[in-house]
């Protein structure tokens, strides 16, 4: 019973080194993942071309919205029957910058999701391609851990070689 005891216990001990002896070949990292996203010249560009389709949105709505007051006002002016007449069309105008509005809204938050995951997927592609280039074993989000040594940063490679293999 004895020396199945420290039969036991060598054992033990021998699972315990090697199981140190593997996490001490293990290379292990991080990244800023906002940083990265926000540096890299694929989401600047993006940010860029998505203001100005807002901006032409903007102005487009705008135009459409003073026609939209312009008869408002016009058939304000008219009398009972005369209003009566043109309510329809001033409906059918509403209804229609309403639509276009919507789908405008709709098409912008579309393509803005669509280009958020083609970003995200890019910096997923270059960790992984990163870590396993350099032997890393773990690579983690910097969010989830309450302290990190800034030696284990590897953000700012893969910035360069996100922005390294961006092209417009």
């Amino acid at each position: 019973m004895k020396q199945a005891r420290i039969v036991l216990w060598m054992v033990v001990f021998g699972l315990l080194i090697l199981v140190n002896t593997g996490l001490a070949a293990d290379k292990f990292g991080y990244v800023d993942l906002s940083r990265i996203f926000s540096e890299y010249q694929k989401t600047k560009d993006y940010d860029k071309n998505l203001q100005e389709k807002t901006s032409a949105y903007e102005g487009e709505r705008e135009k459409k919205a003073n026609e939209v007051k312009q008869l408002q006002d016009k058939i304000n002016l008219l009398s009972d029957k005369e209003k009566e007449g043109k309510k329809p069309e001033l409906e059918k105008k509403i209804k229609a910058f309403q639509e276009y509005d919507r789908q405008q809204q709709t098409d912008l938050r579309k393509e803005q999701d669509e280009k958020m995951k083609e970003i995200l997927k890019d910096i997923d592609d270059s960790v992984k391609k990163y870590a396993q280039a350099q032997s890393y074993t773990l690579v983690f989000n910097d969010r989830v851990l309450v302290y990190q040594d800034k030696s284990l940063d590897i953000s700012d490679k893969i910035i360069v070689d996100l922005n390294k293999g961006y092209k417009k």
